[in-house]
């Protein structure tokens, strides 16, 4: 393991913010998002206070060497937010990458499209995974080549390749897990 992956491995296990990682499967387009040798660039998660703008531009920058262009997923980040602040289920399930396992009842449920998510919205954004989205700043995610997490894993956020070229250029950024945590 190279010693940055080893450093953001530890500080990942010291601040906490690595409780459970997604259990999201690693598919083409995320390897191919993925910069360099996969090391994370990690931000420990929770909602600390007013935004800043350093931390903001260091989130971009591991965005930008790990996954891509950051605009893209900050553009999600607050998209998704404010979606869910408004209990706009449609134009949550219009950021979602399909299907997506989801716990609906305790049970693990496979949701094929933006109906089948919209007819269990409320079922799927419990109040705690909502709180989870909304409590996290865009300076204190995670990020690594898994994607973008928010909360502690409730959510992660990666792009999706569109087509089968080697760089993945052309990509679109979704939700790929939403899911409860233990914590």
């Amino acid at each position: 393991m190279k010693p940055a992956a080893i450093a953001i491995v530890l500080s990942c296990l010291l601040s906490s913010a690595c409780d459970k990682p997604a259990n999201a499967p690693i598919t083409a387009a995320e390897a191919s998002a993925t910069a360099g040798d996969g090391a994370a660039a990690a931000v420990p998660a929770g909602n600390t206070g007013p935004v800043d703008e350093a931390g903001a531009a260091q989130v971009d920058r591991s965005i930008d060497e790990i996954l891509g262009d950051h605009s893209r997923y900050r553009a999600v980040i607050e998209s998704l937010q404010q979606a869910v602040a408004a209990n706009d289920s449609a134009a949550v399930a219009a950021l979602v990458d399909y299907p997506i396992d989801v716990e609906i009842d305790g049970r693990k449920t496979a949701v094929n499209d933006e109906e089948a998510f919209i007819a269990d919205y409320d079922r799927i954004m419990t109040p705690a995974i909502a709180k989870a989205i909304a409590d996290t700043r865009y300076t204190n995610v995670l990020v690594n080549w898994q994607g973008v997490m928010l909360g502690n894993g409730e959510v992660w956020i990666n792009g999706i390749c569109k087509g089968a070229s080697n760089g993945c250029d052309d990509f679109d950024v979704k939700v790929i897990t939403i899911q409860p945590t233990m914590r």
